[in-house]
């Protein structure tokens, strides 16, 4: 059952905000695994990269965990991956797909594909938590989801600067 966003509880937002941490995690750790496997400096540099996002992402997944145990306890929240589909888009990618997705998009590299996979899921995470920020008349809450729409917009910004040093790596411009 759709339901609409403003229903969220806040145990359900913060059950929500968990998800989206540690599946950023997840994708970030897994590109920065495919990028090591080709052992070659640039790829190595591009792994470094996810996996200091994937930190980052398990640091606010974590800091939002201990959130949720000191508010809710062991209380399971009702909420649904279904739910969690409503409410965010979750990028699904196997670690093949990237180059598939690559090779028909027009001359982009695999890295520039995952950088802009990885500024997507930012994105999404900071369109949730701006939206939270706005519904939540928890003053701490609504607090805590500014600072994480925060995190979320310096990432944004980092991996945009990284898609750019991408391609003007391959010597190309704008492939929007």
């Amino acid at each position: 059952m759709k339901r609409d966003f403003a229903s969220l509880t806040a145990q359900e937002a913060l059950h929500v905000a968990i998800f989206i941490e540690e599946r950023n995690a997840e994708i970030y750790h897994q590109f920065a695994e495919l990028f090591a496997g080709f052992r070659d400096d640039e790829s190595l540099e591009i792994a470094g990269t996810f996996w200091d996002m994937a930190a980052e992402e398990r640091r606010h997944g974590t800091e939002l965990q201990q959130r949720y145990f000191d508010r809710y306890g062991t209380r399971p929240c009702a909420i649904t991956d279904d739910d969690v589909r409503d409410f965010i888009e979750v990028p699904q990618l196997n670690s093949g797909d990237i180059f598939a997705i690559s090779r028909a998009s027009g001359g982009r590299s695999p890295r520039e594909l995952a950088l802009e996979i990885a500024v997507a899921a930012e994105q999404n995470a900071v369109r949730y938590y701006t939206r939270l920020a706005e519904l939540t008349d928890e003053v701490e809450l609504s607090e805590l989801y500014r600072e994480f729409s925060s995190f979320e917009r310096d990432h944004t910004d980092f991996l945009e600067k990284k898609i750019a040093e991408a391609r003007r790596a391959t010597g190309g411009g704008s492939h929007a």
